[in-house]
Order: structure tokens, then C-alpha cells, then sequence
């Protein structure tokens, strides 16, 4: 039988579309020699205290794209940013069974056996002044720009990651509670009319330094026990010329370069009380929304350089989609004058802002990367109609000994 050459190239484009061309993944074999690792930065916040839980419970389409996107993608061992948190992880288990647990848009249920949340900084009251205005709060619940980290209540934009492997529970360290003038060299703001410092010393000496917050996941996978360094870093905007936000957005990456650089720092100390990096034998997936793009937007020096290069984290080639030069070409006939790679960006921001790289997946150097990508499908590819529950995009790197 005949075939004619448009029909094989049709197929040879549907196949490549549900192969993961492009950063467009499905799932991978699930060998136990190689492991799927990504991180979302989700939007399923909510500004009400208990939003997210109602909208979860009465069934919702952002939810349900989310849902899909992560199926699809089928990734071993995840982080989701921008998931508001609940003690009593109510919203986890919502989403876990309902959604995640029930085929979205013809994709397969996912199933995660192990997961860990915990409070983050956002929306939580400090009792001060932080952005200046002459009150403390600002008459929402959780003080919005004078909580610890940007929020309208305890928990919004939260933390929550899910595992197909063991985590060692009992090992995990936080570091919401570490004071950012405990790190030497810390990036205090600089107020340019007065050449003085933003905050005054009683702030200061109190401050902490993560907007969520930093934490060390130890889980057992097939290849070995892996540290999944996750994190959120405040953007480096929404503040003024002190740019108070995009120094310490730098800080925050900063905290992760100084964990891999001394393990036996004494200023580095965790809420349970225990000082010191990761050790150097240590092996590690670091995974965020960490707001900082290598040369474009708006960030405080080369913050995310600070991870990029750093020696103990494996130099591949960034992670990348079909999905990101389209919608690039469509704002105003490019991105915005910017200088990076658009296939290389992870988050869409409209046309006054463009497309960004923001979101990593970066493991330690001694692993192998096999295969990469973005979920961000170009339009009329499979999934692309579920991309606009968020303006980030998830990424994923398979990676092996």
C-alpha cells in the first residue's frame, strides 16, 4: 500500500507532540534508573483564608488543568509553588484524590504515596512596619506587605511537594524561621534619598529572610538518596528604589549557593535548632519558582547565577518548549527587547513584562540529565488548551547516575 509523504509527516508531527518534543512530556518509562523530577509553580492560591479548600471542593477548572498538565508530564518526585497550605493539609488531600486521582482531559490518574507540607511566611502578621507606610497591617488578615512574606493570609502561595519514593520525614530541615541578617554579607536595602539603611535596627535584627521558606526533603529513590533543596524567592519587584525585594530575592537564592558551599556553617541554622550546609557528599535536586531570570527582568545582580554556576550543581542545557518563541511572537512581534533564549523561558507575563525563565529544576554535579523540558505546548499541540491555569510553566528533567 502506498502512503503519501503529508500522512507520514502528519503522524511523524502527532507522534512527536505525544512524545515530548519540544519540552512537551508525557510519561517516561519509569525505569528505577532514571528519575522524573519537576517543579510548577501552580497559582492555586486563593486570597481567602480556606479558598482554595472550598474552590477544590465544589470542583474547579483551574484545579482540573493543573491536574492534567501533571499527569501528562508524570513526573516521579514534584514541587508546587503557589499552593496555598492548611495544617491539616486539606487542600492536599482534596487535590491529591479528586483531581490528580481522576483522569483530567483523557489523561491517566497519578498517584503520589508520600508528600510533605509545612507553614510557609507568607500572610503571616510580624508586628511591624515592613513596608513603611506608618501602620502596622494594611486591614486584611495577615498584614499583606507587613507579614514575613507577602500574603493575605497564613499559608497563601504555599509549598506542597509529592513523591512516588520515601521521604524521610524525620530528616527534613526548614528554614522559615532564619534571620536575614544572620547571613554574612546580607544585602540590607539601601534607602537612595537618605543613603541610609530601609529598615531601622529593631527591624532588621529581625527580619527573616525567607518570603515561604527553604527546605532540605531527603527522599529515597532509585538512584539513592536525593536532598530536593526546594524553595519560592519573592519576586525582585512591587517594592521602590530600595528595591527591597529584589535584594532579598537575591538573598534567598544566595541561602541555597551558601548550603551547598559550607557544610559546617555556624550562622546557618534550621527551626529545629541544627547549624551547617549539606554535606559535601550530599547529592541534591534544587527546584523553585526562584524569580530570576539569567539576563532579562528585573533581578538584584546575576541572583540565579549564583546557582547556575555554582560548582557543586550540574552545568545542561536549559530545559525547553515549542510553546514559549510562539507566545513571544505574538506579544508584540517579539519579547519585549529581551536578550535571553525564548525557548529557554518558563512563565508567560503579558505583554508589557514578556516571557521569563523563573522556574529550575537543577541537579548535583555527578548526575546525568537524559532528557528535559517545559510543558508548554504551542497552540493546536496537545495540552495547550490546559496552560492558562497559571503563568508559569512546568519543567522537568529526567535524570540518572
Amino acid at each position: 500500500m502506498r502512503v503519501s509523504i503529508s500522512v507520514v509527516l502528519a503522524c511523524l508531527l502527532v507522534a512527536c507532540a505525544l512524545a515530548g518534543c519540544q519540552g512537551t512530556a508525557v510519561r517516561h518509562s519509569g525505569k528505577p534508573s532514571q528519575l522524573r523530577v519537576a517543579t510548577y509553580n501552580t497559582s492555586l492560591n486563593d486570597d481567602a483564608d480556606g479558598g482554595l479548600i472550598a474552590r477544590l471542593e465544589h470542583g474547579d477548572e483551574a484545579a482540573r488543568k493543573v491536574a492534567a498538565v501533571i499527569q501528562a508530564a508524570h513526573p516521579d518526585l514534584l514541587l508546587l509553588n503557589e499552593f496555598d497550605y492548611d495544617a491539616a493539609g486539606r487542600a492536599a488531600d482534596l487535590f491529591e484524590r479528586d483531581y490528580l486521582g481522576v483522569g483530567q482531559f483523557g489523561q491517566a490518574p497519578i498517584h503520589y504515596a508520600h508528600r510533605y507540607l509545612a507553614s510557609v511566611n507568607t500572610g503571616v502578621p510580624s508586628g511591624m512596619d515592613l513596608d513603611r507606610d506608618g501602620k502596622v497591617g494594611d486591614g486584611k488578615v495577615g498584614g499583606g506587605n507587613d507579614a514575613w512574606g507577602f500574603g493575605k493570609h497564613p499559608g497563601q502561595y504555599g509549598m506542597l511537594v509529592l513523591s512516588r519514593f520515601p521521604i524521610d520525614s524525620a530528616r527534613v530541615r526548614t528554614f522559615q524561621n532564619l534571620r536575614w541578617s544572620a547571613m554574612p554579607g546580607a544585602h540590607s536595602p539601601v534607602d537612595p534619598k537618605s543613603n541610609a539603611d530601609w529598615y531601622p535596627p529593631e527591624v532588621w535584627s529581625r527580619l527573616r529572610l525567607s518570603s515561604k521558606s527553604h527546605w532540605d526533603v531527603p527522599v529515597r529513590t532509585p538512584l539513592g538518596e536525593l536532598h530536593f533543596l526546594v524553595d519560592h524567592p519573592t519576586p525582585p519587584v512591587f517594592d521602590g528604589p530600595e528595591d527591597r525585594n529584589g535584594v532579598r530575592n537575591h538573598d534567598e537564592i544566595r541561602l541555597w549557593a551558601e548550603y551547598l558551599s559550607h557544610p559546617k556553617s555556624a550562622w546557618l541554622c534550621d527551626d529545629a535548632g541544627a547549624c551547617g550546609g549539606l554535606a559535601a557528599s550530599a547529592r541534591f535536586v534544587i527546584a523553585g519558582d526562584h524569580n530570576a531570570d539569567p539576563v532579562d527582568g528585573d533581578s538584584h545582580g546575576d541572583a540565579i547565577g549564583q546557582l547556575l554556576t555554582h560548582p557543586r550543581v550540574l552545568r545542561y542545557p536549559a530545559p525547553r518548549s515549542a510553546g514559549a518563541p510562539a507566545t513571544a511572537l505574538r506579544v508584540g512581534g517579539g519579547n519585549v527587547g529581551q536578550r535571553g533564549d525564548p525557548a529557554e523561558d518558563t512563565g508567560d507575563f503579558g505583554p508589557t513584562v514578556g516571557n521569563l525563565r523563573l522556574d529550575y529544576v537543577l541537579p548535583s554535579a555527578g548526575l546525568r540529565v537524559l532528557d528535559s523540558g517545559v510543558f508548554w505546548p504551542a497552540p493546536g499541540q496537545p495540552g495547550a488548551d490546559w496552560i492558562d491555569a497559571s503563568d508559569h510553566h512546568l519543567v522537568w528533567l529526567d535524570i540518572a547516575n
